[in-house]
């Protein structure tokens, strides 16, 4: 047989040629094929296409895995996958770009290298990081002026939950003693998280119109900011794709349903109406705050309290700095949604009235039907 230049091929005896097939066979078998590879010569000077791929590129995917991740451990993982992630994922752009889901430490696996991971985030320019950190520094490490300046951060960054906290700080005057408190201020500032959307600041604004409490008294627009608070809750719940309740356990009528409270997990702030809306889920910052006095005990500082609202987490900055119930005296609440959150969710079935109050010097109760759990101010005394 020739070849197309008219060559012949070289004839080789069949005996030889086996055992040369033979062997070459063997030399691509096992791992001596594998060393080769290896090895080679000719694979030597080329590189992955991992290596390959451009820096922005990489940047690119790994900001979007962090505004996507579930859980802190699913962009942790990726960091350390290999060294390149571990570089590129602490750029700022990637950092700048976390969802608050995987900034949610917890208390338990609080650590200097988290506050420091978080710090870089916040210095990245990641409002949701200034905000955890914040909420951190402020209640948790007792450096409220560090927090503060945090929540500021990303409140300028028109952050609805960083306003809502700096208007409840304002509510209470946790800065300072209680002549600190700015009422005036802490209406501005709920009202901007209020227009934002915060369900939170919606309510607490509805109530502060309500009562007149730190603004001009207006009973009418205050129970349109309830109901709209209320609106803004359903829709929340009826948009969650990953809410566990059914449709149908909530969404169902029953004339009778609002002479009995409703028990169970569900929030019923719309049990008069017959529908009991699954509790809001807590901000990550919020829960950090209540794992991390739950495991000191419940108890932040000596003659401290913390807000009796599960979702809440805040403690008091100084002693009677909370509002007690006026019936009962046993719960605290930081804010009146917080309040009104636990009135209509446990409190309302376990308040009891107490003999006597002897009220010295006390802000205005709640008035309207949540006025069974409105709080006195933190001078009231049971009196014995």
């Amino acid at each position: 047989m020739r070849t197309r230049r008219g060559v012949c091929y070289r004839e080789l005896d069949m005996c030889t040629d086996n055992r040369l097939l033979v062997k070459r066979r063997g030399d691509f078998s096992g791992d001596n094929f594998r060393k080769r590879q290896r090895l080679g010569p000719e694979s030597a000077g080329k590189s992955d296409f991992f290596e390959s791929l451009p820096d922005d590129l990489v940047i690119s995917i790994l900001s979007k895995l962090s505004s996507s991740a579930g859980c802190p451990s699913d962009f942790v993982n990726v960091l350390l996958t290999c060294k390149r992630f571990n570089g590129l994922g602490l750029h700022s752009l990637v950092l700048s770009k976390a969802s608050s889901k995987s900034l949610a430490v917890k208390a338990k696996n609080w650590s200097e290298s988290a506050h420091r991971f978080l710090k870089l985030c916040a210095d990245a320019g990641n409002i949701e990081a200034c905000y955890t950190l914040g909420m951190i520094r402020f209640y948790c490490l007792q450096n409220r002026v560090s927090g503060a300046s945090l929540m500021a951060k990303s409140a300028i960054s028109s952050h609805a939950p960083a306003l809502y906290s700096l208007a409840v700080i304002q509510f209470n005057g946790s800065v300072g003693s209680k002549n600190d408190k700015d009422l005036r201020a802490g209406v501005a500032l709920c009202a901007r998280a209020a227009f934002l959307g915060h369900i939170d600041a919606l309510r607490e604004l509805g109530h502060c119109l309500q009562d007149g409490y730190g603004v001009r008294q207006n009973v009418a627009e205050g129970r349109r900011f309830l109901v709209q608070a209320n609106a803004r809750e359903l829709a929340a719940v009826l948009s969650s794709a990953s809410s566990a309740v059914s449709s149908r356990s909530w969404l169902s009528w029953n004339p009778h349903q609002h002479h009995r409270h409703v028990t169970g997990s569900g929030c019923p702030l719309l049990s008069d109406f017959g529908c009991n809306v699954p509790a809001p889920e807590a901000h990550p910052a919020s829960r950090f705050l209540a794992e991390w006095f739950t495991a000191r005990g419940g108890v932040p500082g000596p003659g401290l309290r913390l807000c009796s609202h599960a979702g809440c987490g805040r403690p008091e900055m100084r002693r009677h700095e909370f509002r007690r119930c006026s019936v009962c005296g046993i719960v605290n609440y930081c804010s009146r949604a917080c309040q009104a959150l636990d009135w209509k969710l446990r409190h309302k079935a376990a308040c009891a009235p107490v003999e006597r109050w002897l009220v010295d010097d006390g802000d205005a109760n709640l008035d309207g039907p949540l006025a069974g759990a409105a709080a006195a101010d933190d001078d009231v005394m049971v009196e014995s």
